[in-house]
């Protein structure tokens, strides 16, 4: 399981691309406003952990990794 969400994970999940990196960007201010984590005060950064993501959102993100045989 994936602590960490991009911009493509969400686009596989359904997202529009606008709405992915939006999400990206919203989790991203609040890893540096409300966990003071100065790391994600950069522009091409593009992972966030899932739990900002899923604060956003209000329910867990289910993610598999699935392999093209099954």
């Amino acid at each position: 399981m994936n602590v960490t969400v991009s911009k493509d994970d969400l686009i596989k999940l359904g997202y529009k691309k606008y709405q992915a990196v939006s999400l990206i960007r919203q989790a991203k201010a609040i890893m540096v406003h409300q966990h003071k984590c100065a790391y994600y005060n950069n522009k091409r950064l593009g992972i966030v952990p899932r739990f900002a993501v899923e604060s956003i959102l209000g329910f867990s993100m289910e993610m598999e990794n699935k392999s093209d045989g099954e």
